[in-house]
């Protein structure tokens, strides 16, 4: 009897404990959104807390449960219909703004908090990005999503290497391309790296597709032509200096 029994359990523990593990890179393409689908443009409708190609913005979700009103304060609203602070907005029928490469033209707090980012990973230790990402409802958006437990955790599980730097690589190379400056006067301005965030990806010139395919293959390129927008990674800085969100998706 013992040895019937151990015979019906030995296979559901192998079976287990053969499930294979995904890689970065594979979740993000799992998750990219289908060409089909237009953006949400519900604030709350994120997708799930991995940060794929996508998955990078929008204010915080706060759970089906939470009010509306109990969104994060520190964070600026986003214009109706925008899809959120950290969603693409791309109008195509509106001039797209300036591409940026000239740093010193930033006003100075976001040139610090730049700086802050970019010496920190080429330090090559991504906890050199946790005072830079605070805590509590000032805390850099890291995911379209609520997000449990340590932030910096977090982002080393979101890195192939598991120690953050793929990450670190992924973030200095996003602060490394030119930059935009959209809404400007408001309170949703922001400072936004990479500058295809804010341009018609199908108006991209050659010189411009060189810089997108340092952070994107073209496989990559042609499902996000489709979708509409660039979702990769998107770092958001408020004129104040303050890290506002560092996500990919839609």
């Amino acid at each position: 009897m013992w040895i019937a029994a151990f015979c019906l359990v030995l296979p559901v523990g192998l079976c287990l404990a053969s499930t294979p593990s995904h890689a970065l890179s594979e979740i993000q393409r799992q998750d990219l959104p289908s060409p089909v689908r237009p953006p949400a443009n519900d604030d709350t409708a994120a997708p799930d807390t991995t940060v794929p190609i996508p998955d990078p913005l929008g204010t915080k979700p706060s759970g089906n449960s939470q009010p509306a009103d109990d969104k994060n304060k520190s964070e600026p609203d986003a214009p109706p219909g925008s899809g959120g602070v950290t969603s693409p907005r791309v109008d195509p029928d509106a001039p797209p703004p300036a591409v940026v490469y000239d740093l010193d033209k930033l006003p100075e707090p976001v040139k610090r908090m730049h700086g802050l980012i970019i010496e920190a990973c080429k330090s090559g230790d991504i906890e050199k990005l946790r005072s830079l990402v605070g805590s509590g409802d000032s805390m850099t958006q890291l995911s379209l999503g609520d997000i449990d437990g340590d932030p910096i955790t977090f982002l080393k599980g979101l890195s192939g290497d598991g120690d953050g730097q793929e990450i670190l690589a992924i973030l200095e190379e996003v602060l490394s391309a030119g930059y935009v400056h959209v809404d400007t006067g408001t309170p949703q301005e922001l400072y936004v790296w990479p500058y295809f965030f804010a341009l018609p990806l199908d108006k991209l010139d050659p010189k411009q597709r060189v810089e997108l395919f340092k952070l994107v293959t073209a496989s990559d390129y042609d499902d996000m032509k489709q979708f509409g927008a660039y979702i990769f990674y998107r770092v958001g800085i408020t004129p104040t200096g303050q890290w506002l969100f560092f996500v990919a998706g839609d």
